[in-house]
C-alpha cells in the first residue's frame, strides 16, 4: 500500500496545482484565439503549447537552474531557454533580420514626416516605465522590461526582458503578444475619441515610386547612424536593416527566401515554444503579474494616444494634412496597427486608403521601439 502511495504521488495529477489549472486555461484560450479567430497564430498558438507543457507537473522539459553559477538543465526548454535567450539572446535578432527582408521602407521614405509618428508612439514605454519604478514592486531593470511592451514589439520586448530581467521573460513576452493581437479591440476606441469626423475624412496624397538606390541607401544610412547613436541597439537594428538591404538588393533572392521563411519560421517556432514554458502557474500567479498586465495596457493606450495626438499637432503646420488615424499605427504591432488606420478610415470614407501611409509610422514604430532597448540597456544594466 505504502508503495502505491508513493505512486500516486509521483503523478502529475497528484501534484496539479489551482495555479497549473488556470494556466491550462489560458492555454486554450490562446490557442482559441489562434484557430478559430486566426489572431497573431503564429506566436499565440506555440505559446499556448508551451504553457500546457510548463504546467503538467514533474516532466522536467522545463527545468532551468542556474543558481549554482553552472548551467544545469534536464529539459529541452530549460536548454533552449539557457543558450538562445538567458546567455545568446540571439533568437530576436534572427527574427528582426527576417522581418528586414519582408519590410518595405517606401511609405516611410516617401514621407519622412511619418518617423515622427513612430516616434510619439514610444512615449508610452516611458510612462509605463516610470510608472512601474513608481509602484515600488519593481526595479530598474524589471521597470525597463514592462515599459517596453507599450513598443507592441514581441522580439523586442523578449530581447531586451532576457537581457535585463529574465524572470520576467514569460510574462512580458505573453502580454506583449496578446496585447498585439488585440490591437483591434483596443485602438479603435481611442483613435475615435481623440479624433473628429472630419479628421478621419482627410484624404492624403497617393505614395510615388521611389527610386531603387535610395532604398538600398537608406537602411545602410540608418544602420549607421542609429549604431554610432545607440550602439547597445545593434543586435536589432543591425539584423533589421541587413536584412532589408539584401531584399532591396535584389541579386541574393535565395537568401532573403530563406531569412524571410524558413529561418523566421524555426526562430519562431523555438522561441514562442520557449516563452510559453516560463509562464509556470504557482510562479506567474501573483500581484505583480496584474500590474504588468495593467501598466502594459497603459503603455500600449498610450504609445497609440500619442501618435494621434502629434499628428493632430502636426497638421496646424502643414498644408497637406496627414489624416491623424495613421499616428496610432506609431507602435510596432506590424502590420495589424496600420491595418487598423487603414480600416477605420474606410469606414468614415471607402475612398480613403490609408494602408501605405499608415506603414511608414509603423515601421518607425519597430526600429524606434528597438533604438529605446538598446537605450535601456547601455543606460540601466
Amino acid at each position: 500500500m505504502d508503495i502505491f502511495i508513493d505512486w500516486i504521488k509521483t503523478t502529475g495529477i497528484y501534484n496539479l496545482s489551482w495555479e497549473n489549472l488556470v494556466m491550462f486555461v489560458l492555454a486554450f484560450f490562446f490557442m482559441y484565439l489562434a484557430i478559430k479567430k486566426n489572431m497573431e497564430s503564429y506566436e499565440l498558438l506555440p505559446i499556448g503549447l508551451g504553457i500546457i507543457i510548463a504546467n503538467l507537473p514533474m516532466t522536467g522539459l522545463a527545468v532551468f537552474d542556474s543558481g549554482s553559477g553552472i548551467h544545469q538543465s534536464s529539459g529541452i526548454f530549460g536548454v533552449i531557454f539557457y543558450y538562445t535567450l538567458s546567455f545568446w539572446n540571439i533568437l530576436p535578432p534572427i527574427i528582426f533580420l527576417g522581418l528586414g527582408a519582408i519590410t518595405d521602407f517606401t511609405p516611410l521614405i516617401n514621407n519622412p514626416k511619418t518617423l515622427l509618428l513612430g516616434a510619439a508612439a514610444q512615449i508610452g514605454i516611458f510612462v509605463s516605465f516610470w510608472g512601474a519604478s513608481l509602484t515600488g514592486y519593481f526595479t530598474l531593470k524589471e521597470a525597463a522590461s514592462i515599459g517596453i511592451i507599450g513598443g507592441a514589439d514581441g522580439p523586442t520586448t523578449i530581447f531586451l526582458t532576457a537581457s535585463l530581467a529574465p524572470q520576467l521573460l514569460g510574462i512580458t513576452a505573453v502580454i506583449a503578444y496578446s496585447y498585439m493581437a488585440a490591437v483591434a479591440f483596443i485602438q479603435p476606441p481611442i483613435m475615435k475619441l481623440l479624433t473628429t469626423k472630419s479628421e478621419r475624412n482627410i484624404i492624403m496624397q497617393e505614395l510615388g515610386p521611389v527610386n531603387n538606390k535610395l532604398k538600398i541607401l537608406f537602411p545602410n544610412i540608418a544602420m549607421f547612424l542609429i549604431i554610432l547613436i545607440v550602439p547597445r541597439s545593434a543586435p536589432l537594428i543591425s539584423m533589421f536593416m541587413i536584412g532589408n538591404i539584401l531584399k532591396e538588393s535584389g541579386v541574393v533572392p535565395r537568401l532573403v527566401d530563406t531569412a524571410s521563411n524558413e529561418l523566421i519560421n524555426l526562430s519562431t517556432i523555438f522561441l514562442m515554444l520557449t516563452i510559453g514554458t516560463q509562464l509556470n502557474g504557482p510562479k506567474v500567479i501573483n500581484v505583480e503579474t496584474l500590474l504588468i498586465l495593467g501598466l502594459g495596457l497603459v503603455a500600449f493606450a498610450v504609445g497609440s494616444a500619442s501618435g494621434i495626438i502629434l499628428a493632430k499637432i502636426m497638421n496646424l503646420f502643414l498644408k497637406q494634412k496627414i489624416n491623424p488615424l495613421i499616428g496610432s499605427a506609431g507602435v510596432s504591432a506590424v502590420p495589424m496597427a496600420a491595418r487598423i488606420s487603414h480600416h477605420i478610415g474606410q469606414e468614415e470614407n471607402s475612398n480613403n486608403y490609408l494602408l501605405s501611409h499608415a506603414m511608414g509610422p509603423n515601421v518607425a514604430g519597430v526600429i524606434g521601439s528597438a533604438v529605446i532597448a538598446g537605450l535601456f540597456i547601455a543606460l540601466i544594466k
